[in-house]
């Protein structure tokens, strides 16, 4: 697959998307989170990348929505959809189902909306969504304690590049080998004519440990998961929810075992290390506690010096003493001479502290023998060489554990690695199916049945339609039946709905040919190449803007043919008389083509006297006035031209008063 061939994907984003494990694979699932992986790209961007995938696999190169108004509209069902999501990727995700003429695309989003909206929006469920999130490639870790080392420039190059994370040192003999076993804890040798090399340290040869990552720098992996524990813990808490809830989020068993999950997790801590192993535990408290307890250590030494000294009388005969200083002896060695016993213990004392204090192993307490058993002094002093032998060893011992356990933990969670990316995809996804399921139940929804061009059944029919949109309660919304193939005039009251009825009519459009549900008892729609929606005009416009506008209906009346068109009192753009005239002529125009129009209007008396042709003209009837307020049956009544609010206040009038003037009145309407 060509990258560049995607809508929207220029060469920069190309490259950026190629740094991902499979680019062509990721960019053609849809994922919205696995395509956020890539450098620089983020969820908003990623969404557009998979809209434009999606776009070119079901070659859907047309773009439906033609107006602003219609786009406004798709803006404002996209809106309610997300604000039914939990996670910001179902948010982004939902940004992929767009209004399409494409018949494969529609049948493919209806699949998926057909099964998201038998879910069970259960509050357990979503409230467990609330921890998950796409799962995050965490910064490069550097390891020092252990490096990669080769005599062959090409396998340099090749393990700088994949193994960031480690050393690549250059070597041309054992001797060079020797060499790095003294500065790094484990030195692991690529090429494979060092086999059998024996020198002193941790050393392996390994000619695929390039290939073996997860072995070879356990630490990459293990960065990750922590890295992504609390996502990685939410999506098992959904997964359970959801198994609880009687709804699974698929159906088999979740693709990683939550149990087998979390007690892998409980082995590591947030910074990547391994946890709960005691041995591991000592030798990192050794380390870090060696100087401190030499310290201490001296000081039990000399405090049970001081002690023996105040106990007793220390005597030197003058020839023993004269003796002494004629050699240059100081007063340590006199103390030696007199407390040989005494001193013998204190180092004993310190000694024991020093393996008590560090918990060490009977190989490891001979080398701390050594830091108390040089000459005696008081205070006492430490042998610094062997206490620095000392801390070599136990750091290398804690590396060669820590190294040990990362390489078992690793390999545990390798399993558990892709199982993983779908576990917390299978969640988020199930988010953008509550949504819908969502959307659905709040506003009765329905899938609608979507024809093509060519189906004798064209334009839309809608029973029980009630429009979210509208400033009132959705339960307080009336229903609203309508039905129009071909092109129609809809006329009506003020404020009796006309306006409203035209939003409906082009929510449920763009909605069904998103594959979304509508909001009605049912529904059918034809699949419609374009949407032209007009809003109405806000005053008479200029002379300029006048044509433009008539230049913007000469372009629409091009190759109408599949084109939903749908106009908003179209008559306030000039006086009314040129109004009726100008609709008429867009209305002949239309007629002559496969196109569905509803012009909304006031004139369409004088519309129908004007076109050369029987204009179908719809009616909103008004029942009448109640208290000062229209009744209103809000559904339209095909082939019916509707009373306008003045006809039935004069109409109200005339049979109040016992007048002629109202009746006069009336007859001229």
């Amino acid at each position: 697959m060509e990258l560049e061939a995607i809508p929207g994907v220029g060469a920069k984003t190309a490259d950026a998307l190629r740094e991902l494990d499979d680019p062509a694979g990721t960019v053609e699932s849809g994922d919205v989170a696995a395509i956020a992986r890539a450098p620089g790209v983020n969820e908003a961007r990623a969404a557009r990348i998979a809209r434009g995938a999606i776009r070119r696999r079901h070659g859907d190169d047309g773009r439906v929505l033609a107006t602003d108004r219609a786009r406004e509209v798709y803006r404002e069902a996209i809106d309610l959809l997300r604000e039914r999501t939990v996670t910001d990727y179902a948010a982004k995700r939902l940004e992929t189902f767009y209004p399409s003429s494409s018949a494969s695309r529609i049948e493919e989003a209806q699949s998926f909306v057909e099964a998201a909206i038998e879910r069970d929006p259960v509050p357990a469920v979503r409230e467990a969504l609330a921890g998950v999130e796409p799962l995050v490639d965490p910064p490069t870790v550097r390891v020092r304690d252990r490096c990669l080392a080769t005599a062959d420039a090409e396998t340099l190059a090749r393990a700088e590049s994949s193994v960031p994370e480690l050393s690549v040192e250059t070597v041309e003999n054992a001797r060079d080998v020797s060499e790095l076993a003294r500065s790094y804890a484990t030195v692991i040798v690529l090429d494979e004519e060092f086999a059998g090399l024996d020198v002193e340290g941790d050393v392996h040869v390994r000619p695929n440990a390039l290939d073996e990552p997860a072995e070879t720098v356990p630490e990459r992996l293990l960065s990750f998961f922590a890295a992504n524990r609390e996502r990685l813990e939410a999506a098992a808490a959904v997964h359970e929810a959801a198994a609880t809830a009687g709804d699974p989020v698929s159906d088999g068993d979740p693709a990683a075992d939550p149990d087998r999950l979390r007690d892998a997790l409980a082995r590591l801590d947030d910074d990547g290390t391994v946890v709960g192993d005691e041995e591991l535990t000592r030798l990192t408290a050794a380390v870090d506690d060696l100087d401190a307890a030499v310290s201490t250590a001296e000081s039990v030494a000399d405090d049970r010096l001081r002690e023996a000294i105040r106990e007793r009388d220390v005597t030197i005969e003058g020839t023993d003493f004269l003796s002494l200083v004629e050699q240059g002896a100081r007063v340590d060695s006199l103390l030696d001479r007199e407390l040989a016993d005494e001193y013998d213990e204190a180092m004993a004392r310190a000694r024991e502290h020093l393996a008590d204090a560090l918990r060490l192993a009977p190989e490891e307490a001979e080398l701390a023998d050594r830091v108390f058993g040089g000459d005696p002094s008081f205070p006492v002093d430490h042998d610094e060489t062997a206490v620095s032998r000392l801390k070599n060893e136990l750091t290398a011992a804690r590396d060669r554990r820590a190294a040990r356990l990362k390489a078992e933990l690793a390999s545990d969670l390798g399993e558990l690695r892709e199982p993983v990316e779908d576990l917390v995809r299978d969640a988020l996804e199930l988010d953008v199916e509550l949504a819908i399921a969502r959307f659905a139940a709040d506003f009765d929804c329905v899938l609608p049945e979507v024809v093509g061009p060519e189906s004798s059944d064209s334009g839309f029919r809608i029973e029980g339609g009630r429009s979210p949109l509208l400033d009132v309660d959705f339960a307080d919304a009336e229903p609203v039946d309508y039905a129009v193939s071909g092109a129609t005039l809809l006329s009506g009251v003020n404020s009796g709905g006309k306006t409203s009825t035209l939003d409906l009519v082009a929510l449920v459009v763009v909605l069904a040919q998103m594959g979304m549900p509508v909001p009605a008892a049912s529904a059918r729609v034809e699949r419609f190449e374009e949407i032209h929606y007009y809003a109405k005009s806000q005053g008479t416009l200029d002379a300029g803007a006048f044509e433009a506008t008539l230049r913007d209906f000469g372009d629409l009346v091009e190759g109408a043919d599949g084109r939903l068109v749908l106009v908003d009192e179209l008559e306030s753009i000039t006086e009314p008389g040129a109004s009726a005239k100008i609709i008429a002529g867009i209305l002949e125009a239309l007629d002559g083509q496969n196109a569905t129009a509803v012009f909304v209007s006031h004139l369409a008396r004088e519309i129908r006297d004007a076109a050369d042709f029987d204009v179908a003209v719809d009616g909103i009837e008004a029942e009448g006035l109640v208290d000062g307020e229209l009744r209103v049956n809000r559904s339209p009544r095909k082939g019916h031209l509707a009373r306008s609010t003045p006809e039935l206040i004069v109409e109200k009038l005339a049979g109040d008063r016992d007048t002629d003037f109202y009746g006069d009145l009336l007859e001229k309407f």
